[in-house]
C-alpha cells in the first residue's frame, strides 16, 4: 500500500489521507508545463484525466460542442414526433411525474415548453404513501379517459401494467433509471439506461433526457416552419435536477450544469428566485446551493407533504403564487428534518446494533416516514462507506431507499432482487434505489441483497479515504486561484471537488458558532493567515479537537472557497478534516 499522505494513517475523522499517484503526478507537471496553469489547477484537471492539449476546451465547456445528438437515443424521434404533434393539434396532454427534484423539474421543462406555446397540460404526480413510486394502474385509466397523450417523466420504465392500462390515449416515457428485459407497452421509451442502449448517456438524469427531447421537438417544428421556444432559458431546471439526483459532473452533464448555473443567477424563473430568497441564498448560486439548499426543499412536498408543491413551484410563471409555494415548501423542509433526526437516531442505533463491518447496512422500523427513509439512508451510506437501505414498517409491508457507494451497482441489485421475488418491486439507478418488500421476507431479502453487493465489493475497503490533490501554504491560497480551480467545475458527484491540505498549521483563535459549527484562523508562521469553517464540527471528533488545541499544530485538509460579506472577496477553507502535525 502507498503511504499516506502527510503520513496521516488515522486522521480526526478516522479517515486515512491519500494524495496523487505518480502517474497522475506526472501529468500534472505536464499540464504545468505544456498549458502554462498554476500547480493546483493542473493537479485538479490532471486528476480528471484532462491531456494538456485539451486543457483549454475542458475549462471552457460548451454545450454546442458537448450536447449529443438527442436521435442518439432509442424512440426520441417518435417521441418528440408525437409531443409536436400534440402541440399542433391542440390535444389534452397530461404529464405524470416523480415526486422528487428530477421529476419535479422534468415536469416544469414541459409545462414551461408547452405554455410557451399557449398549450396547458395535466400535472399529476403520485402521493408518496398512498400510491408510491411511478405510474399506478387507478391513475393512469382515469388519465386516458381525459388526455389524448400522457408523457410518463422520471417514471414509467417498468410499469407495464399501468401504461396498458391507459386505454385510448398514447404513453411516451422519458427516464432513466435501470430497464427490465422488456419495456411496457408505450409508444416511445426514452431511456439511456434501457438495455438495448449503449451507455453512453446513462449518466443523464430524467431531466437531461427530457431536455434532450425538447432540442428534437424544436428542431422538428423549425423543419416545418416553425419556431420553439428558447431552449436556454430552461437549462435552470436542468441544471438543478442534475445536481439534486447526484448525476455525475462529468460530459455534457457538466457543461448543462454550468450553463445552467448562470441561467439562474439571473433570477428570471420566480418559482427559484422565492426559494433561494427564504432559504437565504446570499450569493451566486453553485452546485452547493442547489444540493443542499434549493433541492432539499423542493423534495420536501413529496417527502411529507402535498407530492406536487415542487413542480407547481419550478413551472410556475406567477411571482405571487411562488413566493407562497416557496414558503410552504420551506416549512415542510424544517418539519422534515425534525421527522429525519428522530427516524436517523433510530436507525443508527438499530445499524449499530446490527453490525456496520458487513457489505450492506440496513435498519428497518415500525411507523419511520416513508418520505426520510431516503436520507437517511445517505447518512448511514456516509457514516459507514457502505450501501445501506432504509426501511419504514406498516401493516406487515416496508417502502425503503437504499444508496450506494462508488463502484457498487445497488440499482441492479435490488432490481435482481425483484425478479426473484423477495421484494414486492424494487428498482433505480446505481447510486440510489428504492423497494417495497413484506415484513416476513425482510430479513432474507436483506441477506441476499447484501451478498449481491458483497459480490460487487461492497464492504471490501477498509477505512474510508480523503483523496486530495496536494499541498498548499496560505500565502498560495487567493481569491484569483480559486476562481482558476473553478474554472475546472462545476464540482459534485463524478467531479468531486479538489481538497488541499495545508501542513503543519498553527490555529490562531478557534470558536464555536451556532450549536456545532467551528470558525478557526490558522496560519504558517510566516505572516499570512486563513479562516476556516467546519460545519457540524462539534456533532464529531473536529471541533473539540482544534477547540482545544492547545498550541499543537495540525494539518488541515478541505476545499477553498470565496466568502463574500460586506462587499468584500476572502479566502475561506471548507474545513472537512484534520490530524496533529508530529
Amino acid at each position: 500500500m502507498a503511504r499516506a499522505f502527510l503520513d496521516v494513517d488515522c486522521s480526526a475523522t478516522g479517515r486515512r489521507w491519500t494524495g496523487p499517484d505518480p502517474e497522475t503526478a506526472r501529468q500534472a507537471e505536464a499540464l504545468e508545463q505544456a498549458a502554462r496553469l498554476p500547480g493546483p489547477v493542473a493537479a485538479v484537471l490532471a486528476r480528471r484525466g484532462v491531456a494538456p492539449e485539451a486543457a483549454e476546451a475542458f475549462l471552457a465547456p460548451t454545450l454546442k460542442a458537448l450536447l449529443p445528438d438527442p436521435l442518439s437515443l432509442r424512440d426520441m424521434g417518435v417521441a418528440a414526433e408525437r409531443v409536436v404533434a400534440a402541440v399542433t393539434g391542440r390535444e389534452r396532454i397530461a404529464v405524470f411525474a416523480d415526486y422528487d427534484v428530477d421529476g419535479g423539474a422534468s415536469a416544469a421543462l414541459i409545462l414551461c415548453w408547452l405554455r410557451a406555446l399557449g398549450l396547458g397540460a395535466t400535472l399529476y404526480i403520485p402521493d408518496r404513501i398512498d400510491e408510491g413510486y411511478g405510474p399506478n394502474e387507478p391513475a393512469m385509466e382515469r388519465l386516458a379517459q381525459d388526455h389524448d397523450l400522457i408523457v410518463c417523466v422520471d417514471c414509467g420504465t417498468l410499469s407495464h401494467g399501468p401504461i396498458a392500462a391507459a386505454r385510448g390515449a398514447d404513453v411516451i416515457v422519458l427516464d432513466h433509471h435501470l430497464g427490465a428485459e422488456t419495456l411496457p407497452p408505450a409508444l416511445a421509451v426514452v431511456n439511456p439506461n434501457r438495455q438495448d442502449e449503449t451507455g453512453e448517456l446513462g449518466h443523464l438524469c430524467a431531466a437531461g433526457v427530457v431536455f434532450l427531447m425538447l432540442v428534437e421537438a424544436n428542431r422538428q417544428m423549425r423543419a416545418a416552419g416553425r419556431a420553439g421556444p428558447d431552449l436556454l432559458q430552461f437549462l435552470d431546471l436542468v441544471a438543478l435536477a442534475t445536481v439534486a439526483d447526484v448525476a455525475p459532473l462529468t460530459g455534457v452533464n457538466r457543461a448543462l450544469v454550468r450553463q445552467g448555473l448562470k441561467v439562474m443567477a439571473g433570477r428570471k424563473r420566480p418559482g427559484l428566485v422565492a426559494l433561494g430568497d427564504v432559504a437565504r441564498m446570499n450569493s451566486a448560486p453553485t452546485p452547493y446551493h442547489l444540493g443542499f439548499l434549493l433541492g432539499p426543499r423542493v423534495n420536501a412536498g413529496g417527502r411529507i407533504g402535498q407530492a406536487d408543491l415542487g413542480a407547481r413551484l419550478l413551472a410556475t410563471g406567477d411571482a405571487h403564487e411562488a413566493a407562497a409555494l416557496a414558503e410552504k415548501l420551506d416549512a415542510l423542509n424544517t418539519e422534515r428534518r425534525e421527522i429525519e433526526a428522530a427516524v436517523r437516531a433510530a436507525a443508527l442505533e438499530q445499524a449499530e446494533a446490527r453490525g456496520l463491518d458487513g457489505p450492506l447496512v440496513w435498519a428497518a422500523g415500525e411507523g419511520w416516514h416513508p418520505g426520510v427513509v431516503g436520507i437517511v439512508a445517505s447518512r448511514l451510506k456516509e457514516l459507514t462507506n457502505r450501501p445501506a437501505v432504509v426501511i419504514g414498517l406498516e401493516g406487515g409491508e416496508g417502502k425503503g431507499s437504499g444508496r450506494s457507494v462508488s463502484g457498487v451497482d445497488l440499482g441492479a441489485a435490488v432490481q435482481r432482487l425483484a425478479a426473484e421475488g423477495l421484494l414486492v418491486k424494487g428498482g433505480g439507478h446505481r447510486m440510489a434505489a428504492g423497494l417495497t418488500v413484506t415484513q416476513d421476507r425482510l430479513e432474507a431479502a436483506m441477506e441476499r441483497l447484501g451478498a449481491l453487493l458483497a459480490k460487487q465489493g461492497a464492504g471490501a475497503h477498509g477505512p474510508a479515504e480523503l483523496r486530495l490533490d496536494g499541498v498548499l501554504m496560505p500565502g498560495a491560497a487567493t481569491v484569483e486561484l480559486i476562481e482558476q480551480i473553478e474554472a475546472a467545475g462545476p464540482f459534485g458527484a463524478g467531479a468531486p471537488a479538489p481538497r488541499f491540505a495545508f501542513p503543519g498549521m498553527g490555529i490562531g483563535f478557534a470558536r464555536r458558532v451556532g450549536d456545532s459549527h467551528l470558525k478557526i484562523g490558522f496560519g504558517d508562521g510566516m505572516g499570512k493567515r486563513l479562516d476556516a469553517i467546519c460545519f457540524g464540527a462539534f456533532d464529531g471528533p473536529l471541533g473539540p479537537l482544534l477547540e482545544g488545541h492547545g498550541g499543537a499544530r495540525f494539518h488541515l485538509a478541505g476545499r477553498l472557497e470565496i466568502n463574500e460579506w460586506g462587499g468584500r472577496r476572502q479566502v475561506q477553507l471548507r474545513l472537512e478534516d484534520a490530524a496533529r502535525a508530529e
